[in-house]
C-alpha cells in the first residue's frame, strides 16, 4: 500500500516496528524521511522498512522521545503497553507508557507543529449499551488501559482545541493481519496458531460472543487519511461495522487452514464484554473511510497459500454460518 498525498515529509512512528506499526511504515518509507522509535518489547526488526531510521527507545524515555519528535512533520504514536491483563497487574507502569508519554509527546510535537494521529481504543467504551458503538457513545472503560486510552483520546482533541494542534483520534476495534504475534496478540492469532498445530481451537465461553474484526491494511489506510484530513481534533472509529461471533471465527480459520482441531470450550474470561460492533457512519463521511477487507479473505491470506488480493478476488465464505450485521 501507498500513501496517496503523504510526500517529502520527515514523519515519526512510534512503535513503528510493531503490528500495525511496521506496516504504516512500510506505507510512508519509500516517498518520506520515516523514523521509527521502538524499545523492540514485542516488535521485530525484521519487519522495518530498511529505509527507515531506527531509534533503538522506550517512548517512556524523554531523551529518546524528544530526539525522536526532533524536526518532524508528522507523528503516528502507536507505541502502547497494549495488555488489559498487565494494566490491572502493574497500573502505574501502565499509565506510564500509555499516557504520561503520550502527553509529553503531545508537548513535544506542538513545539515542532507537527500533526499527531494517535491509536485510541474500542476499550474507551467499557460495555456497550447499545450496538453499534459511534463516537458519541458512553464511555465507561473497565480497565486501567481503557482508562489510559480514553484520557489520551481526549487529551489529543483538547491540545487541538486549546493549542491549535492537529490532532486525529482513531478508536481501533479489533485489528488483525500478517506480524501480530506474541503473549497478547489476539485471538485470531491463538486460533490459527492451534489450528495449524492440529490442537484444540480453545473458545473462552460460549462462542457467540462478538467482535468487529478490521484488517490492518484498512486500519493504516485510516491512518493515512487522517494524517490528511481537514477534519482535525475528532476521535473516529476504525472498524467494519459489521460483527463476528466467536464460534463463526473458529470455524472460518478451521476451514481456511484444512485442519481437523476440534472446537473446545472453557470458562469465559472475566469481564470480558459479549458483543462489539463499530458504527462508522462518522469515518466514512468525514474521514473518507470504509473498511474494504472482507473478514473471510483476510483469515484465508493469513492462514497461507494465497495473497490477500487472490483472497478477495475468490470471495465466498470460508466457514459455514455468516458474520452478525
Amino acid at each position: 500500500m501507498d500513501a496517496p498525498g503523504i510526500r517529502g515529509r520527515t514523519v515519526l512512528v512510534t512503535g513503528g516496528a510493531g503490528f500495525i506499526g511496521s506496516h504504516l511504515v512500510d506505507a510512508l518509507a519509500p516517498h518520506n524521511e520515516v523514523r521509527v522509535l521502538d524499545n523492540f518489547s514485542t516488535g521485530s526488526r525484521d519487519h522495518v522498512h530498511d529505509d527507515a531510521d531506527v531509534i533503538d527507545g522506550d517512548v517512556a524515555d524523554p531523551v529518546a522521545l524528544g530526539r525522536a519528535v526532533r524536526d518532524v512533520d508528522l507523528v503516528f504514536h502507536l507505541a502502547a503497553l497494549v495488555s488489559v491483563d498487565l494494566s490491572v497487574e502493574q497500573p502505574r507502569r501502565s499509565n506510564e507508557t500509555n499516557l504520561e508519554s503520550s502527553l509529553l509527546l503531545l508537548d513535544l510535537a506542538r513545539q515542532e507543529d507537527a500533526r499527531v494521529v494517535v491509536a485510541s481504543s474500542a476499550a474507551v467504551y467499557g460495555h456497550p449499551s447499545e450496538l453499534p458503538i459511534s463516537e458519541t457513545a458512553r464511555t465507561e472503560p473497565t480497565s486501567p488501559y481503557g482508562i489510559q486510552k480514553l484520557a489520551l483520546d481526549q487529551y489529543a482533541r483538547r491540545y487541538a482545541e486549546l493549542y491549535d494542534l492537529s490532532t486525529v483520534a482513531l478508536r481501533f476495534f479489533n485489528v488483525y493481519g500478517p506480524r501480530q504475534r506474541g503473549p497478547y496478540s489476539g485471538v485470531i492469532s491463538t486460533f490459527l496458531e492451534q489450528a495449524r498445530a492440529g490442537d484444540p481451537i480453545t473458545i473462552e465461553g460460549d462462542g457467540e460472543q462478538t467482535r468487529d474484526f478490521v484488517h490492518v491494511r484498512d486500519v493504516v489506510r485510516a491512518n493515512l487519511l487522517a494524517a490528511t484530513t481537514d477534519e482535525t481534533g475528532e476521535a473516529f472509529n476504525v472498524g467494519t461495522g459489521e460483527r463476528t461471533s466467536i464460534r463463526h471465527l473458529a470455524e472460518t480459520v478451521r476451514n481456511a487452514t484444512d485442519s481437523s482441531s476440534p472446537i473446545v470450550h472453557r470458562d469465559p474470561r472475566p469481564g470480558d464484554i459479549t458483543h462489539s460492533r463499530a458504527e462508522t457512519t462518522k469515518a466514512r463521511r468525514r474521514l473518507g473511510f470504509d473498511a474494504e477487507i472482507p473478514f473471510e479473505a483476510g483469515i484465508r491470506s493469513l492462514a497461507g497459500g494465497t495473497s490477500l488480493e487472490a483472497a478477495i478476488s475468490d470471495g465466498g465464505s470460508s466457514a459455514d454460518g455468516e458474520s452478525i450485521t
